[in-house]
């Protein structure tokens, strides 16, 4: 069993659901919901599970879902600027929006575009859409990539939230067995606190760090 909480590392943690197929722990400190060690996938397991994703660059559909984080964010950063897209996926299309808006990019993602050199370099901004859910050790990664932004730098971060117990236990969102963290307003409020960061909240699911 998990004793500590992956995102702040404190032990005040105490069981918030249990499911069919999952416990989940919430942290008291941080806010982070989080499921328990034992019942995270293998990499293989989990990479099945990803390449089932149907995401295409050339879906309407698809695109307009990313411009939820795409259109906050372009319109915040310079132009021309350079940026990384963490997690990009099997089928990198926000990528490819900001490139069409005239930014270059570099990818970075745990199974389809493993290229750790992209972390020795500085970026204007930063995206991770759809990622953090899937983070064993959330603030390894986020400190990571705040050290790969300039000051004056974007991170920008789309995931579904928690609201309350009652709706977590009915929620969608964790049937999926690759989602295993799960930030909710007060999460997000610890982590902009935590980096000294100005923090926005541009949509329901969509978070903006200013460094």
């Amino acid at each position: 069993m998990s004793n500590y909480c992956p995102l702040c590392q404190s032990h005040n943690i105490f069981d918030f659901h249990k499911d069919n197929q999952r416990k989940y722990l919430r942290c008291n400190n941080c806010y982070l919901v989080f499921v328990s060690k034992e019942f995270h996938l293998s990499k293989e397991e989990e990479k099945k599970r990803y390449d089932l994703h149907e995401n295409y660059h050339n879906d309407p559909g698809y695109r307009q879902f990313l411009s939820r984080i795409f259109e906050p964010m372009n319109s915040r950063i310079k132009p021309k600027s350079f940026g990384l897209d963490f997690g990009s996926g099997p089928g990198p299309t926000l990528s490819l929006m900001f490139e069409e808006a005239g930014h270059k990019m570099n990818l970075y993602d745990i199974y389809y575009s493993v290229d750790k050199s992209v972390f020795e370099k500085q970026y204007d901004f930063i995206t991770a859409s759809e990622v953090v859910e899937h983070l064993k050790e959330p603030f390894e990664v986020l400190e990571k990539l705040w050290v790969c932004l300039k000051p004056e730098g974007f991170l920008g971060i789309m995931t579904k939230m928690v609201l309350d117990q009652q709706a977590f236990s009915k929620w969608h969102y964790i049937t999926d067995m690759t989602h295993i963290s799960f930030f909710s307003v007060e999460t997000f409020e610890w982590i902009g606190e935590h980096i000294n960061s100005k923090l926005e909240f541009v949509d329901k699911d969509v978070v903006i760090f200013k460094k």
